[in-house]
């Protein structure tokens, strides 16, 4: 049997929470009124995605540690956004925002494997996207012609 794995051996928690250190120091260096205002949501927002995977973390039932992996999935793409509010209203550099978007990207990622992987734990008619239901007969693509007209 597979030993226990902690929620701080998960490698995209320890990502994320490295994130949310790294976006506190960033949201301090922005201009004073954006204290309580956009640099609050983005450290809010990137603290949020790795809290949100910790606390399903342990649940006992795989629905709601999905779930919990979903939510986290959205306060990271919601940090991006921050980020790339900020980079607007010129805070941040392109690249700067680029980099950050890029490694969110990665923990989103991670998260998508994460949900697939527990979803492979639910019984097949349990789960959200059935195999039977992902599949696409090619040839009903095969005959499109394109758009008909009017």
């Amino acid at each position: 049997m597979e030993a226990y794995r902690r929620l701080e051996d998960l490698v995209v928690y320890q990502k994320l929470c490295r994130l949310h250190i790294e976006i506190c120091g960033l949201t301090h260096r922005w201009p004073a009124e954006e204290k309580y205002e956009l640099g609050s949501q983005a450290r809010r927002s990137s603290n949020s995605a790795a809290a949100q995977l910790a606390e399903k973390y342990d649940d006992r039932h795989i629905r709601n540690k999905i779930e919990g992996v979903n939510r986290s999935r959205g306060e990271a793409a919601e940090t991006i956004h921050h980020l790339y509010i900020a980079h607007l209203k010129g805070y941040e550099t392109q690249t700067a925002y680029e980099e950050y978007r890029a490694r969110y990207q990665e923990c989103i990622r991670m998260l998508n494997g994460m949900e697939r992987t527990l979803e492979k734990q639910l019984p097949e008619s349990d789960r959200r996207w059935p195999q039977s239901s992902v599949r696409e007969d090619s040839e009903n693509y095969d005959s499109f012609t394109g758009i008909p007209e009017p």
